[in-house]
């Protein structure tokens, strides 16, 4: 019974979401939706390396990584994009690797910081090297081929709504894909890391191998939803990868609450990217309103969002449970 209800309230707002663009018809608010979904895989990324004890500055640049990749072997060498994405994906997960089998001896401080200068030389590596475009980046970028479908047609990429069911079909392959790790040894090592990496490996934990998978794994999503945003956008340049997106990334899990690997992270890509527009009163005063508002959530939340739907949803399966045995008449 309890195993039943607790996949309820997911399955409700995978059935709000599947019928959400016949109810929204704006294409600005289904745009909202659609960069929810993928800040949500990219603050599960931040997550997953968290929860080994990690904390990186680093994933927008692997983000980067995947939209310049798939771009250019689009543009460049004329690969269908369904080959590309997974293509871009693993070259990110390949960098991660290279970069991850050196930085992660260095956990704490000098972790942060070997992420955040991966961050910066990445970023000035698409500033500089022809290839990449220089400043202005890539434009022109093609939309993803259409997908022929049975009994239904053609599916192109024209309009929001294709994009949007797409961003949604990754977010719950991330989703389902993290699901079966946490649940895992995998999974389990990654929490006792978390919780005393010196006593994991007195019990025989291979604590570098373990993060290194993190820190790989983390890139191959970043990367993937890199893909999926160079050809959504249209358009890529450096400055959208930069250090500020690695902070907003933090953001997102932090919000969400730390404890909660999946939940947090996408409760908070929706507070984060939702409020400022809710709140645009004045483009000059809007980043004041939005960083107090944040603060206000921090300092009273310290659990996230995540955290307070989950008390509260069991405040009331608690009290339908009295009220089912005849404990509340």
């Amino acid at each position: 019974m309890k195993y039943s209800r607790s996949w309820l309230i997911p399955l409700l707002l995978i059935i709000v979401a599947l019928a959400l663009p016949s109810i929204i018809h704006n294409p600005y608010y289904l745009h909202l939706f659609i960069m929810v979904f993928l800040n949500a895989i990219l603050g599960m990324g931040f997550s997953i390396i968290y929860s080994t004890g990690l904390i990186t500055l680093g994933l927008s640049a692997f983000w980067g990584v995947g939209a310049y990749a798939s771009a250019l072997l689009v543009m460049r060498w004329g690969l269908s994009y369904w080959f590309a994405m997974p293509a871009a994906a693993l070259i990110a997960g390949m960098i991660g690797l290279f970069f991850g089998s050196f930085i992660i001896r260095y956990p704490g401080v000098g972790f942060v910081v070997f992420t955040l200068l991966i961050c910066f030389v990445i970023e000035k590596m698409f500033s500089y090297v022809k290839i990449f475009g220089g400043w202005g980046g890539i434009i022109g970028i093609p939309s993803p081929n259409s997908v022929p479908i049975p009994f239904w047609g053609v599916l192109e990429f024209s309009g929001k709504i294709p994009y949007y069911y797409l961003s949604l079909c990754l977010l719950l392959l991330t989703v389902i894909f993290f699901c079966g790790l946490y649940s895992s040894r995998i999974g389990r090592a990654w929490r006792a890391i978390s919780l005393d990496s010196r006593l994991a490996e007195a019990v025989g934990v291979y604590i570098y191998g373990y993060r290194l998978a993190a820190f790989v794994i983390a890139s191959v999503i970043s990367g993937l939803a890199g893909s999926f945003y160079a050809h959504y956008n249209g358009t890529i340049n450096p400055a959208t990868f930069g250090i500020l997106k690695s902070i907003h990334i933090q953001i997102y899990a932090i919000l969400g609450g730390l404890a909660s690997y999946i939940l947090g992270p996408i409760t908070g890509s929706a507070i984060f990217t939702l409020l400022p527009e809710f709140l645009q009163i004045s483009p000059a005063i809007e980043p004041y309103i939005t960083g107090f508002t944040l603060i206000l959530i921090v300092i009273f939340l310290p659990n996230g969002f995540a955290g307070l739907m989950q008390m509260i949803l069991h405040k009331l399966f608690e009290r339908g449970e009295k009220i089912g045995t005849g404990y509340i008449n």
